[in-house]
């Protein structure tokens, strides 16, 4: 066992913002690997940060509301600047046209709008990983939306945390538990774990409980997009 990849079970709760006997919960379950160490359960760093985002979108809207007030109290009393989620977006990497008929298709697509940033290091590896998490669970929330996003943080698979967004000409079956078709697609390329649970928590929370996606619906250019995605975080703070 490779302790410094490993978080006892008090230290993953306050990482993943759980109690720590409902993460106990979880783990005796077995809805996440662990290992039992002098009596506490330990948990590899890599493994618990893809459980929490897979968690986190497959979880009620009343409990991502939850976790994103958690979080966003924490990015507050750390006097982190950075906590809207707008400025993430960019012009080059939001195209209101994605062609993908399927969702190989809009996970090819996605990589190449995420490429044309010219942040990405990688976009085979981009791909690859964006594959092998639809291929977990679906990041389709319903409503028309989905968070794509890699398993695991590379620090080297990015330049810097930044968000692509494409919206399908028409819905694509993706999934999503509602069974409606998706639409919006948001791809989340974080550097970090703790701003890409923030990122999860606060598009999702958004979905919820702002008209934004019907805004994004209407949107005619890349500044439309950032505006729409702006007022909906205005109506949040």
């Amino acid at each position: 066992m490779n302790f410094r990849q490993m978080l006892n079970l008090r230290q993953a709760a306050e990482h993943v913002h759980m109690d720590p006997n409902e993460l106990k919960h979880v783990a005796q379950r077995g809805e996440i690997a662990h290992d039992i160490h002098g009596g506490d359960f330990w948990f590899e760093h890599r493994a618990l940060d893809e459980w929490a985002q897979r968690n986190l979108l497959a979880s009620s809207a009343r409990e991502q509301m939850r976790q994103h007030k958690v979080i966003l109290e924490e990015n507050r009393r750390a006097n982190m600047s950075d906590w809207r989620v707008w400025s993430l977006f960019r012009a080059e990497g939001i195209l209101l046209g994605v062609a993908g008929k399927a969702k190989a298709g809009i996970l090819r697509d996605m990589t190449d709008l995420a490429d044309a940033t010219g942040l990405v290091y990688d976009p085979d590896a981009l791909f690859k990983e964006l594959v092998a998490r639809e291929a977990i669970a679906s990041t389709a929330i319903g409503e028309g939306a989905a968070f794509l996003h890699p398993r695991f943080h590379d620090p080297y698979m990015f330049e810097e945390t930044f968000i692509a967004y494409g919206r399908s000409e028409r819905p694509v079956f993706f999934g999503a538990a509602d069974g409606q078709g998706t639409r919006h697609f948001f791809l989340v390329c974080s550097t970090d774990h703790e701003m890409h649970l923030h990122i999860l928590a606060r598009l999702a929370v958004m979905a919820h409980a702002t008209e934004f996606l019907a805004r994004l619906d209407e949107a005619a250019s890349a500044e439309d997009v950032i505006a729409a995605i702006r007022e909906a975080e205005e109506g949040i703070v």
